[in-house]
Order: structure tokens, then C-alpha cells, then sequence
């Protein structure tokens, strides 16, 4: 019996102590990313496996498989990360419902398997989220009910809900603010909700803890070749002026509606391969939705699909399809794109939204693989699949696409790199690989929440400064800490980074940005050794991006500001 009971204070010891030991790592302040000691390894290192151009979802997934399989991989971006196509999305991981209503069972099949991968991998990001398709025919509700349970059975294990039909009754207790006149009901189904920037940015600290370099602010501004063959590239780093010439085994253009530019510096002759399209969403205040569903509309008058959808508790309506010749990194939004989401939602609410009611409004292009506008020049017709490219000279090309798929074109476009360049072959390992930040259950309540396991590392922040824990905003709940964490920890170099992609605060809300950006620009000046010049241009640039996200009112009219 003594034995027996010092066994036993022996083993509870030992169970304190692994507590103890375990509560020590989790409060542990992670290493700082530093910019500078990453552009360092251009120095040190002659010559890389893998250089990615683009810093959008697919050149950061091929990053990350390029790394994780231990190859030397280098990513260059010549603005932020995720600047363009891949911070201005509908904020949904999904297998396309319409996908399958073309046809297109294959990539329906793609984008639900990885959907559910990339919900295991990344919980404090991606959420189940629940949608209603209101009926207001009678043929329409088991028409989508049984198309929606073909969508189910497709995605198998890795489904995240079965889908029902739901009574008028049940239909308007769940989303209140749809119209009831002739409405027969409705039908519930299940997709995923995410935040596509911050996915983004914990995609870098990943290929960095792989042993990947990714740098942003770093500009290609040529191609390197010999003997007709890509050997790397020349790059430029806006923020020192100092230019690199970097060689590489093999070269991947995965800059999304750009990457004809990259084409013509390697062949002047090459034709366009992608045609941009234009993507609208309005931003509006929870209260245009009153619950936790979302709804989707899967035929807008014109054939296109409209979602609203609850996010950082406001709603994203949208979104629009209108093919653009020239591609921009901050496209402008049209009045007739936003007048065409405002009429189609309001023939569904019961309370028309307005322009007045905007809090934000953004666009962005999509890449579209093709070579054509397809029938009748419409980009609603135009393959969403994503194409690899190669050309003569070795360079590989990643065109089309979507967040939801970003792993598995990762897989696909670092395997053809591996030929293309004649390097070692190593097996994907990315399939069940946690994501920066990884952490289950989260509270989605909690206005931290996205920042999953580095949620602690804003609350040490606050601990060390308290006044750090004060509120820039109490209506986007941002605090100061989290401007210094998007300094030291995630790579943000201007106001724009801080409050468009490391906090959404600009595509929630652009007036609120506006008016908090002096107080972000003075918080990152004092953390990257700038002066007052700096703030007050940091706060120019800021406001002259912005202003493409407001709708300002001018002697009683409402105008969408486009300065």
C-alpha cells in the first residue's frame, strides 16, 4: 500500500510537471520574422531550387510544397502578400454548387476534397458555414434539394453537413429579413467560410518555419537566361532601391491576371493566356442579415450568383462577372456593378439596401484560363480549372484557380517544376500539414479568434505594454497590439497592410480605416525606426487607396468615390 501511494504522488508529479512544462512552451514569444534577415539569403545563397514570382493563393501554395518537401525556395512579390485576386474574394472555401450544375463533376470533386483539407489544416480560419437558398417556386426547392445531395455525397467523409428542405415557416425563422410573399420554403446546405488574406499571411509564416524565403515589396523586374534557358531572375527591393540577380533551377510565374507580363519578359511574342475578370462585393452592417446563415441566390436575372454572407459580423454581398481588358492591383468597382448587387438583393430582403448603407465596397480580378471569352464573351462561361504552362525556355506557369484549391495546385505545379528543372524528387507532404496558427475549437465569438495559436502573442504584447491593449477601433474590435504583431510577426510594411489585409478593417469598413490610419502609421513608425515624413505620406497613400472603397456623400447625392 506505501508503495502503491508513492507511486502514485510520483505519477501526478510527473503530470504536473509536463503541465507545467506545457503551459511554459504555449507562453513562449515566438522568434520575430525579420525582413531584413531574409533578404539577407540572397547574399549567402548562389543559387535557389525553386523561384516563385507572385504572392497571391497559388504562388504561396507552391511555395509551401516547394519548401515542406526541403527544396531551396524563394518567393518574390512585388507588393504585399495577397494584394491582389487573393484578399478580395467571397471569403468562401466551397466546391461550387454551380460547377456541378455545368457539369463539371471533376472539379467539384477537387474542391471538395480539399476543402475539407484545408478545414482540418487551418480550424482557426475556415468555419463551417451554413447557407439558405430561399424558393420562391415550387419546382425550386427539390431541384436544389436534390442537386445539393449529390453535392453531399460527392464530398463524402470530408462533407460538412447533409442538406434539407426547409418550410416557409422554418425558412423565415432562420433568416428573417427575406421576403414572405410567395415564398415556398427554402434549402439548407452546407459550404466553408474563411478569411482569405489572413490564410495568406499564415501561409508565409509556414514556408518560413519549412525553410522557405518569402519576401514582399520585391519587384521582378527581369529575366536571366543562357543558352535560351531561364537560370533566374532580376529583382528590386522597393524598400532599399538595391537590385538582385538571383539564379534558380527552375522559375514559376504565378503572378494571377499579371502573369502575361511575366510571359512577354521571357518571350516578347506571347500571346495573352489569361483574361481578366472583374468581382464586386458590397460590405454592409450585420443587421441587413439578422443571422448566423448565409444566403445564396444561384441565379441572378442575368445567370450570375449572389451570396451574403456574415463575416467579422458584418455581411459580404456579391458578387459580380464583368470582363476587363486591363489588369490593376486596386481596381475600381463601377456604379453599375454596385447597383446591380444592391437591386438583386433587395428583390430578396426585406430591407433594400441603399448606397448609404455601404460600409465598404472592393473589386477584384480573377485570372481566367483561357484563351477566349467563350460563348457569347460572357466570363461566367470561362473555366474556373487552373492550367500549367511551359515554356521553351523552362519558365512554368500557373494560370486560373481558386483559394479553395490552392494545395492541390501547389502539388500539381511544384511536381512539373521538379521535371521542368531537373531536380531531386521528393513526395508532396502537404495533404495533412497544419497551417501557421493551427488551433482547434476556436471561439468565433472571440474578435481575435483568426489568430489562432499567436493569439497569445498579442496578449504577451499587451502584458509587456498595457497601453498596447486599447482599442483603435471599438467597432471592428482591432487594439493597438495588433498593429505592432503585424510589424514584428507578419511582415507589414505600410498603414495599407495593416488595415486591408493583417486586420480587415478597410474592407470592413473604409470610413472607420480612414480615420484610425494616423494613429496606425504612428504606431508603425516608432516600431520601423521612421519619421514624421514617413506617417504623414504612409497616411496619403493610405487615403487615396481607400477612397476607391468609400461611397461619400456630396450635397445630399450619393457618389462612389474613384480619387
Amino acid at each position: 500500500m506505501i508503495l502503491f501511494n508513492y507511486l502514485l504522488v510520483l505519477f501526478l508529479s510527473f503530470r504536473n510537471l509536463s503541465e507545467i512544462h506545457k503551459n511554459i512552451n504555449e507562453n513562449i514569444m515566438k522568434p520575430e520574422i525579420s525582413r531584413k534577415n531574409l533578404i539577407k539569403s540572397l547574399e549567402t545563397r548562389d543559387i535557389w531550387d525553386v523561384i516563385i514570382i507572385g504572392g497571391g493563393a497559388s504562388g504561396l501554395g507552391a511555395a509551401l510544397d516547394a519548401a515542406a518537401r526541403g527544396y531551396k525556395t524563394l518567393l518574390l512579390e512585388q507588393f504585399d502578400f495577397t494584394i491582389g485576386t487573393s484578399s478580395r474574394s467571397t471569403k468562401l472555401v466551397h466546391g461550387g454548387v454551380r460547377y456541378l450544375a455545368q457539369g463539371n463533376v471533376a472539379l467539384v470533386l477537387e474542391a471538395l476534397r480539399e476543402r475539407g483539407l484545408l478545414l482540418k489544416n487551418a480550424p482557426h480560419l475556415v468555419r463551417n458555414q451554413k447557407f439558405l437558398i430561399p424558393s420562391y417556386k415550387r419546382w425550386f426547392k427539390p431541384y436544389y434539394t436534390l442537386g445539393l445531395t449529390i453535392y453531399d455525397i460527392l464530398a463524402g467523409k470530408l462533407s460538412f453537413g447533409r442538406s434539407v428542405p426547409y418550410s416557409a415557416k422554418k425558412t423565415l425563422k432562420t433568416i428573417p429579413v427575406l421576403k414572405k410573399k410567395n415564398l415556398k420554403g427554402g434549402i439548407l446546405y452546407h459550404d466553408g467560410q474563411f478569411d482569405d488574406s489572413r490564410l495568406g499571411i499564415n501561409l508565409v509564416q509556414t514556408i518560413i518555419e519549412k525553410g522557405g524565403v518569402p519576401l514582399n515589396y520585391m519587384k521582378v523586374t527581369g529575366i536571366t537566361k543562357k543558352e535560351g534557358r531561364i537560370t533566374g531572375v532580376i529583382s528590386k527591393d522597393f524598400e532599399t532601391g538595391e537590385e538582385y540577380e538571383i539564379k534558380a533551377k527552375v522559375v514559376l510565374n504565378a503572378t494571377g491576371v499579371f502573369v502575361n507580363g511575366i510571359l512577354q519578359k521571357d518571350d516578347p511574342d506571347m500571346k495573352d493566356v489569361v483574361m481578366a475578370s472583374q468581382g464586386v462585393h458590397i460590405v454592409l452592417d450585420r443587421e441587413f442579415l439578422k443571422s448566423d446563415h448565409a444566403i445564396m441566390i444561384p441565379k441572378t436575372p442575368d445567370g450570375r450568383v449572389l451570396f451574403a454572407v456574415p463575416w467579422h459580423n458584418k455581411v459580404v454581398v456579391g458578387t459580380t462577372d464583368i470582363p476587363k481588358e486591363r489588369s490593376l492591383i486596386e481596381p475600381k468597382p463601377t456604379d453599375e456593378e454596385i447597383n446591380f448587387i444592391l437591386e438583386t438583393a433587395g428583390q430578396y430582403l426585406t430591407r433594400k439596401p441603399t448606397r448609404k448603407d455601404i460600409k465598404s465596397v472592393f473589386a477584384g480580378l480573377r485570372p481566367l484560363a483561357a484563351s477566349s471569352k467563350g460563348a457569347n464573351g460572357k466570363t461566367k462561361e470561362v473555366s474556373r480549372s487552373h492550367k500549367i504552362i511551359v515554356s521553351k525556355s523552362g519558365l512554368v506557369t500557373i494560370i486560373g484557380g481558386k483559394w479553395t484549391t490552392y494545395r492541390q495546385m501547389g502539388e500539381e505545379v511544384v511536381d512539373k517544376l521538379i521535371t521542368t528543372g531537373g531536380l531531386e524528387k521528393r513526395k508532396c507532404n502537404t495533404k495533412h500539414l497544419k497551417i501557421h496558427g493551427y488551433k482547434k475549437n476556436p471561439n468565433f465569438n472571440d474578435p481575435l479568434y483568426f489568430y489562432g495559436s499567436d493569439k497569445s502573442i498579442v496578449e504577451e504584447l499587451i502584458k509587456k505594454q498595457p497601453d498596447l491593449g486599447e482599442w483603435l477601433s471599438e467597432d471592428l474590435k482591432i487594439l493597438k497590439a495588433q498593429v505592432i504583431m503585424a510589424v514584428k510577426y507578419e511582415m507589414a510594411q505600410s498603414i495599407t497592410d495593416v488595415l486591408a489585409r493583417r486586420t480587415r478593417a478597410l474592407f470592413l469598413d473604409a470610413e472607420e480605416s480612414i480615420k484610425i490610419a494616423p494613429k496606425v502609421a504612428s504606431l508603425m513608425a516608432h516600431e520601423l525606426f521612421k519619421d514624421k515624413k514617413w506617417e504623414l505620406e504612409q497616411t496619403e497613400i493610405f487615403n487615396s487607396i481607400a477612397n476607391n472603397y468609400l461611397i461619400k456623400k456630396e450635397n445630399n447625392v450619393e457618389v462612389l468615390e474613384t480619387a
